[in-house]
This record gives C-alpha cells, structure tokens and sequence, in this order.
C-alpha cells in the first residue's frame, strides 16, 4: 500500500489536566510528547486522586479554566478571567473549584484519575453520581507528565468532518489532513509509523473517549452527540474511540504545515 501524504493543520497542547489548552504554530516533540503538554495536574486532596473531567459530577468546572505554558511557566487563567501562575496558584483554583486541591507537576507513581461510563453519564446526567472505575494514567509514556495514556493523541480532518463535533471537544494534540483518507483510518494504524516534519510516531492504538467531549468547554455548551455519534459508528473495542494514541520513537521540532506521511 502506497503511503499517504498530508500536513499538519493544528498542534495544540494542554498544560494543565482538563483545563482548556492552546493552538501552537510550532513545538518541540520528545518522547513524553509536546513540549509543555500535560505538565500539571490537580490532586485532589480529599481522595488522592488526580482531578479530572472524565468524573464531571466533581470535576467538570475544570473545563472552565484554561492554561498556557509560557517559556517554562504554566498560567492559569481562573473563570472570572484573572491569571494566576501554576506554581502560586492552590488557593484560587480550590475556591473557584469549592473544593481543595493542590497543583502538581510530577506524575506520582500509579497515579489515578475517576471514570465513569460515559453512556451513564449521558444517560443520567452530569450531576448523577454513577459507577465508576479508577484509571491509572500514563501507562503508555516513559515521561512523568498527566496524559491519559501516551504522549502524543492525534486525529484526521476526515475523522472530525464524520463526528461533527468541535475539534476542541476531543483535545488532540495533532490534527492531519491526509487527502482521501476515510473517517476513522486512525482504527487501522496500530503498529504503524507516521512522519510528521522530523518527528517519527508509532500508533499504539485507537483513543477510547470518556464523557469530557460531551460536557461544556468553555463557551460551548453541553453536547452529548459528540460521543453519542461515536457509539454509534466507531465502536471498538468495547468502546467509542476517535482518533489515535502514539508514542514518539524520534524526537523533534514540529510546525503547523509540516509534510506528514502515514
């Protein structure tokens, strides 16, 4: 099969765990992913785990805030519109919140998060307290960051076009245009290497989704169909997915434009 060829056509990254992130010209990839990308985290201090939208009955405010890495410092800009740098801010994040927590930025060992079937969620709705399990995160990265899973999640155009549902929904970190590739091609990558400018990715598998797409981000409203959609047409696994996971086998610089070849 003759590879495909495309461009990158957004980078993004997310320097705060569920926090809203930022669109990127340009980044530095190493083997723990995007440069300033999941490189905080909430702990909350109640039960031990890390703070996430993925439960929306505790933590689905977080996606009222938003975080921007700037040379090395992680900003905080609080609901109310004030800035508040990561490092100073415990205190105001746990007021918006109503709820302690406490800023990290090293992964503990076997750190978890909540998750709750996204299906219950939708079905019971955000304020419902449904069955959920703890996920360990990270497992797929050799970096002490707070990604789900691996470092880099990536996606097409054609599978977002197919979802119909706001790319910020998802949070991918890439987003490829591969001329003639169908919705969901991501399903069929696993083990597959993609070139992006420099950079080298292997796809470890589909990216399962949780309920976070479906909540409120910002001044987007809630929106169940963009999971919804997904159960009905890329089921895998046991799970709506969209997009992919990868690991990062050579580090580089990435640039929005940049040649992709998967």
């Amino acid at each position: 099969m003759s590879p495909a060829t495309g461009s990158v056509v957004a980078l993004r990254r997310y320097p705060v765990k569920s926090m809203l992130g930022e669109d990127v010209e340009a980044a530095a990839v190493t083997e723990q992913g995007v440069e300033g990308d999941r490189v905080a985290a909430l702990l909350d201090v109640a039960t031990g785990t890390v703070a996430s939208a993925k439960h929306p009955r505790l933590w689905r405010d977080l996606l009222g805030f938003a975080a921007r890495w700037d040379d090395g410092t992680t900003l905080i800009r609080l609901p109310g519109g004030r800035t508040v740098r990561a490092d100073h801010a415990d205190d105001a994040v746990s007021r918006a919140l109503g709820r302690e927590v406490r800023l990290l930025t090293t992964r503990p060992e076997q750190a978890t998060v909540v998750r709750p079937d996204p299906e219950a969620v939708m079905d019971a709705g955000v304020d419902a307290d449904v069955p959920y399990i703890h996920l360990q995160i990270g497992q797929g990265t050799p970096g002490r960051n707070f990604v789900d899973y691996a470092a880099i999640h990536l996606v097409t155009t054609a599978t977002l076009a197919q979802a119909r549902a706001e790319m910020v929904r998802y949070r991918p970190n890439l987003v490829v245009d591969l001329p003639g590739a169908t919705p969901y091609a991501e399903n069929g990558w696993t083990g597959r290497e993609l070139t992006v400018g420099p950079v080298v990715l292997r796809i470890l598998g589909p990216t399962p989704r949780c309920a976070v797409p479906t909540l409120a981000h910002g001044n987007l409203p809630r929106r169940t169909d963009a999971v919804r959609t997904l159960l009905r047409d890329n089921h895998v696994g046991g799970y709506p997915c969209l997009g992919a996971y990868a690991e990062v086998v050579r580090p580089g610089g990435v640039t929005v434009g940049d040649r992709v070849v998967c």
